[in-house]
């Protein structure tokens, strides 16, 4: 039971993490934009996060069926301690991963930093991996939806441009800018609906390696403690990845802004109710707004600063894996 709890309340540390790390996905065009300032913009953040997080549980059991814990959990006190051993790790991997990409202000994906982690742990364990799930669920969401952010914010932009052609920049940079407000609140919920739902699958996991659980369903505390650990975590901040995602990729201005977080917003909704996809919010965003930036000319685009985000996207599942394989290993000659 104790070593549950302190599972548990690891996972719970790392929703916390994400959000503090995901923040700026919902609100960094709007702060950027001035059409929120940056505390408002996390009180909303906040809020929605937590509301976003009671859309739905299937991503949740996504999450639970990447890798087989069910197999790897007997009825002794040693193979429980061995099966939240195999969480324990999944979530270290994807906290150190989190912690060292918040540090440099890198918009890396919390989302798949967790599913490497799980993946990472489960195969330094032996623990059958569910690699069609893997694949269908993750590998090709996680290249679908920032290829349609990219895609269909270039082509919402491109028709802004041309509907407002002959509108006055004053008026419509005004008009846009309050319209930001109701695009960032929609991406917020998105985050709450795709990024505490991870952290309720992982909760989930470590109540069935521990033998507190039998079914994928997940409990309404577990609920309630995801929803409230990603808001607080959302409130604290995420200024460097704000600074990175609002200003360092393209200047943006109001519409732009909003093209990138409605496209982006819409991408979550579908992959999270439609597909029950674990897609990480920030790629979608980030691809938004690239997007949206490439409309100007692609030239606007820094893409030095694009590459070293992609490069990050790349290496964060085999880096998250690899930290949890390592504690696994560390940890199991400790075991009973």
């Amino acid at each position: 039971m104790v070593m549950v709890v302190t599972v548990v309340v690891i996972a719970l540390v790392f929703d916390y993490t994400n959000g503090f790390h995901d923040a700026a996905n919902a609100i960094a065009t709007s702060v950027s934009t001035r059409a929120l300032t940056p505390r408002v913009a996390l009180a909303m953040a906040a809020i929605l996060n937590f509301v976003g997080a009671w859309l739905g549980v299937e991503v949740a059991k996504t999450i639970q069926g990447i890798i087989d814990i069910d197999g790897a959990t007997g009825s002794s006190a040693a193979d429980r301690a061995h099966a939240l051993t195999i969480v324990l790790a999944a979530l270290v991997g994807a906290i150190t991963w989190n912690l060292i990409t918040w540090y440099f202000g890198i918009p890396s994906s919390s989302s798949h930093a967790l599913i490497g982690g799980i993946v990472g742990a489960g195969i330094a364990s032996a623990t059958t991996v569910e690699w069609s799930t893997l694949v269908d669920k993750v590998a090709i969401p996680m290249v679908l939806s920032p290829a349609l952010g990219f895609f269909l914010a270039f082509g919402l932009m491109t028709a802004i441009m041309w509907i407002f052609r002959r509108a006055k920049p004053a008026r419509v940079q005004r008009g846009f800018r309050a319209s930001q407000t109701v695009s960032a609140a929609a991406m917020a919920l998105g985050h709450g609906l795709q990024d505490a739902q991870k952290t309720m699958g992982i909760i989930v996991l470590a109540l069935t390696a521990g033998g507190l659980h039998t079914t994928d369903d997940v409990p309404l505390w577990v609920i309630v403690a995801s929803a409230s650990a990603i808001a607080a975590g959302t409130y604290s901040g995420g200024f460097r990845i704000m600074r990175t995602l609002g200003r360092r990729i393209i200047e943006l201005d109001p519409p732009k802004g909003f093209a990138a977080e409605a496209t982006a917003a819409s991408v979550l909704y579908v992959m999270a109710i439609g597909l029950h996809a674990p897609v990480s919010t920030t790629h979608t965003i980030t691809s938004a707004i690239m997007g949206a930036g490439a409309t100007k000319r692609f030239s606007a685009v820094r893409w030095g600063v694009a590459k070293g985000i992609v490069i990050a996207w790349i290496i964060t599942m085999p880096a998250a894996a690899a930290v949890a394989a390592a504690f696994y290993f560390v940890a199991r000659p400790f075991l009973p």
